[in-house]
């Protein structure tokens, strides 16, 4: 390092660029798997994202950043810390782009992921990129491929509560058929009968077990995106993607049984270290509900007697059952149709024509649009043999329950709107308090005495209930229950850009293709769309991979090969195990990995994946527990979900009929509308259209003629919102612009800076500067007045240790309660504090570059060599706290004589009332003022007052 005085100035692109090249040549961040002991491991992740072709806006670090002080911390801390990156690449984006250009996804997805590495590497993460994983790579989703035929080859024992082998259910079968199984799914067979059934028969009843399974189930169907949609990929209707209209359609499809560990994923969230928030949204997804079926007896018409089916409902209120008033099916009920009369059938047809274009959610959310109709069918009251009339109505869902309801108007909200809407009975049977009235309202909470339901007469809620269910198990109507609202999950997509699903088809029987062929590799295709004949794209395949029995697997030869691929979320759902041993090539981990890392110690990421992702990485997760491939049943014990970064977008007023762009302020009686403007052409620090920018900008060069009405001071001010920030809007910010002006260090600490980590915040550049500046002064500590580099050996007095010390307990108690913006302030106090004391002192500086390097790790290695050392200081030990250093050794009190304060006296912080009465009294001005007078009384309060009373 010269000597020259502009040495002293912060050069944070050289700085970075350095450390980020030797982070890479030296493997500063790689993991070892230590098996024979030594470090504590500590796993860090991040979730993986989505490579779009946006690449990375300054809201997407946040979370990344957050990770990666905590990674750096661990390791300080003596951890082997797991901290690792890779890609979801499969998915329907950069399909639609392949729809479009003709361009192959895996091109799009390399080039968007060498975009996305470019900028990571820019912000200095601590990422172990040799264990990076791509989900679109054959080397991992052969992986993902033998997971499902794990879970294809598995079914969910009720009695060992745990999924086995599905060899296991055959061997039951053959040697007691289905007796003392409690299967309900199935016509009870005998040993005998299953030997006697057919290879076909067989493997239809085990497809009604096994956890990835074959049927006909009712999906989210977008014939413009020509595939099945998961429910959270379903918004108002239409796909979340491209926003086209979905309807609800029954057709053939994979689907995994998740509801088999529906109690298990209920139960399991008590022991997981995560927000109460994302708890309560699992729980609800969940939606346990305890109750009881029942069956009611179904005829025709009101005036026919004969019984032509029965329908089973279940019902959480089974005290109120002689409060039934009608019967609602949902319009995917097998019955719906079946039931209606011809007077009806018109109507009935053309309502489940409009239900089936309406998703799930938003059937459930829109409580106040009341919509049905009814079938001209009836049931007929088990107890009472009344006759209810039979309806068809969206807010029963096909999937929940049983599909149908036994609707008491009087006693649930839903059923007291459709009732009151459509003008049907409304009977009371539980007492409400006195002033309630049940026309208006309905009474549901589950107390008060139960009355006009015969045996149940005089019986509390509680007892009532209890004793209904007994009575209906009794009578054979039904049995007590516990049912779920969470349903299994649709697993097929007739999209391209997926894994293959690893099933091939032989006289109508779904087989698994042999673990010694995978992976199933992704044919090419000519096209990414469907075929002419309706098939997935893959139906277009000349070639694959895989030979089964006999013959090439392609179209018109061969065995037929499933041509649904996975779903987006199936990569994602088993991702971290891999990286614990992302070399592997003869199992998705080794025994020895998963037995060190065992989890993920804390994970970082949106809490829009409260649903989706995390149920089904939970549920995998479970699986491989019970099959004693993991040592875990829960993945993630620790998760934070950071907050959104919030863009502000502006817009100028575009005068109507006129070529006219108006100021902020000047628009008054004109008419105008909005127009957003992209940030590059905004002067963020005075709010000002810059002009001359938007004339010459690609997107503006329609208004390259327009007049610009200014303020009369001429500036043309723009309006502001805060908004999501999205390519779309105009208002995102690109780091890698962030990091060229002020460094990837401001970025960092900044990003930390702008509030706690969960709370959703604006960004705005103007307080960016102030970091800035905070860096540069803490690299000014380190250099003299000349620009020369220079550190003293000296020993630190009082003040810089307590400044040192205080500085440790604030960084390390923020870092463990993931406090990072009050962390941020902390270091800010810190260095103002040594400059003002003019401290360079190594004992001082050394602790506080280690303290400052998982937020800022570039100028802290600067420093750090500077100072002598080599290797880098990413595993130097994290400095000790000692409360000593805050304990004062002396303490100054005021004191006053008679109440008036009158000196200031400094003792020792440990002296005694007599020591301190000594040292007062005889104080000249404590004698000036006490004027020769005795003392009355001598009033002390250690650390507080001294008072002397004459």
């Amino acid at each position: 390092m010269s000597n020259n005085l502009q040495d002293i100035n912060y050069k944070h692109e050289e700085v970075e660029s350095k450390w980020q090249k030797f982070w890479v040549e030296n493997q500063s961040f790689k993991a070892e798997n230590l098996y024979s002991g030594g470090k504590q491991s500590y796993y860090v992740l991040d979730m993986f994202p989505y490579p779009s072709g946006a690449g990375l806006h300054v809201g997407h670090p946040l979370g990344y950043i957050a990770s990666d002080i905590v990674a750096r911390y661990k390791r300080h801390c003596g951890f082997n810390v797991l901290h690792p990156m890779g890609y979801d690449s499969f998915g329907l984006p950069a399909e639609q782009y392949a729809i479009q250009t003709g361009q192959h996804p895996s091109k799009t997805t390399e080039e968007n992921i060498a975009r996305y590495r470019e900028q990571l590497d820019k912000i200095g993460f601590s990422f172990d990129w040799s264990r990076e994983v791509r989900t679109s790579d054959p080397e991992y989703y052969q992986w993902t491929q033998w997971i499902f035929l794990q879970l294809f080859n598995a079914w969910y024992n009720p009695a060992k509560n745990k999924a086995e082998h599905i060899q296991t259910l055959v061997s039951l079968f053959e040697a007691n058929g289905s007796a003392n199984l409690n299967l309900e799914v199935i016509e009870p067979f005998s040993a005998e009968q299953w030997k006697n059934f057919t290879e076909k028969q067989q493997q239809d009843i085990l497809m009604s077990f096994r956890l990835a399974y074959l049927s006909e189930a009712y999906v989210n169907w977008c014939p413009a995106l020509g595939t099945v949609l998961a429910n959270d990929e379903v918004v108002g209707g239409l796909s979340e993607r491209g926003g086209h209209p979905v309807e609800r359609k029954k057709m053939k499809q994979w689907s995994m049984r998740i509801t088999a560990y529906a109690e298990r994923l209920l139960h399991d969230l008590e022991g997981l270290d995560w927000s109460q928030n994302i708890k309560e949204i699992q729980r609800n997804w969940i939606g346990k509900s305890e109750g009881t079926s029942i069956r009611f007896s179904l005829i025709n018409s009101e005036a026919e007697k004969t019984i032509v089916d029965e329908v089973e409902v279940f019902t959480t209120r089974p005290d109120t059952l002689f409060g039934v008033s009608y019967i609602t099916l949902a319009p995917e009920h097998d019955l719906a149709l079946q039931l209606t009369t011809p007077e009806q059938k018109s109507q009935v047809e053309a309502y489940i024509e409009y239900a089936k274009n309406r998703s799930e959610r938003d059937r459930q959310s829109e409580v106040k649009k009341i919509t049905g109709v009814f079938t001209g069918a009836y049931a007929i009251h088990p107890f009472s043999g009344e006759k209810i009339p039979v309806w068809v109505g969206e807010y029963v869902l096909a999937g929940y329950g049983t599909g149908a309801v036994m609707a008491v108007p009087a006693h649930d909200e839903r059923d007291f709107a459709f009732a009151k809407y459509f003008g049907l009975s409304i009977k009371q049977v539980v007492e409400a308090p006195d002033g309630w009235d049940i026309g208006n309202l309905p009474w549901c909470e589950k107390n008060g005495k139960v009355f006009n339901s015969d045996f149940l007469n005089g019986l509390e809620v509680k007892d009532a209930i209890s004793r209904m269910i007994e009575t209906v198990e009794v009578r054979s109507l039904g049995k007590g229950k516990t049912n779920y609202r969470l349903r299994d999950a649709v697993f097929g997509r007739q999209r391209y850009w997926g894994e293959p699903i690893p099933i091939y088809y032989k006289d109508e029987i779904a087989y698994a293709i042999e673990e010694k062929h995978l992976p199933l590799i992704l044919p090419e295709v000519d096209k990414f769309l469907p075929t002419e004949s309706g098939e997935p794209p893959l139906g277009r395949a000349d070639k694959w991979n895989y030979t089964p029995e006999k013959g090439v697997v392609a179209n018109g030869e061969g065995y037929p090969v499933e041509l649904t691929t996975m779903p987006g979320w199936s990569g994602s759902s088993w991702y971290f195990f891999r990286y614990m041993d992302a070399q592997n090539t003869a199992a998705f981990a080794g025994k020895q990995a998963l037995d060190y890392w065992k989890h993920v110690d804390f994970y970082v990421g949106g809490a829009e994946h409260a649903t989706g992702h995390l149920l089904y990485a939970r549920f995998w997760t479970k699986f491989l527990y019970d099959m004693d491939f993991v040592k875990t049943n829960e993945p993630f014990r620790k998760m934070l979900n950071q907050g959104m970064i919030l863009g502000e977008s502006a817009f100028v007023l575009n005068m109507d009929g006129a070529n006219k762009l108006v100021s902020k302020y000047q628009a008054t009686n004109m008419k105008v509308h909005r127009m957003r403007v992209d940030l590059a052409v905004i002067d963020d620090a005075h709010n000002e259209l810059a002009i001359e920018k938007f004339r010459n900008h690609p997107l503006y060069q329609d208004y390259k003629d327009y007049e610009f009405i200014s303020e009369p001071n001429g500036k043309f001010i723009v309006e502001r919102e805060v908004e999501k920030m999205s390519k779309s809007k105009y208002n995102v910010v690109n780091p890698d612009d962030i990091a060229h002006e002020y460094g990837a260090d401001t970025l960092r600490m900044y990003e930390m800076f702008l509030g706690p980590i969960e709370d959703a915040k604006p960004w705005s550049t103007k307080g960016i500067e102030g970091v800035y500046k905070f860096l540069k002064k803490l690299w000014r500590l380190f250099y003299n007045e000349q620009g020369m580099f220079h550190i003293s050996d000296d020993a630190p007095n009082e003040k810089e240790l307590k400044t040192l010390h205080k500085t440790i307990k604030k960084v390390t108690s923020d870092i463990e309660s993931l406090s990072f913006n009050t962390s941020v302030s902390a270091f800010m106090i810190c260095v103002n504090e040594l400059q003002e004391q003019k401290c360079n002192k190594r004992q001082i500086l050394e602790p506080l570059l280690i303290l400052l390097s998982p937020f800022a790790p570039h100028i802290a290695e600067e420093l750090w060599e500077q100072m002598g050392h080599k290797g880098g200081l990413s595993k130097i030990n994290w400095p000790e706290f000692k409360e000593a250093y805050l304990t004062e050794s002396s303490i100054s009190y005021p004191v006053s004589v008679n109440g008036k304060t009158r000196a200031q006296i400094t003792v020792s912080a440990t002296a005694a009332k007599d020591e301190v009465e000594k040292l007062v009294l005889a104080d000249e001005t404590v004698q000036k003022w006490m004027e020769g007078k005795p003392v009355k009384k001598f009033i002390f309060v250690p650390g507080k007052i001294v008072n002397v009373v004459v």
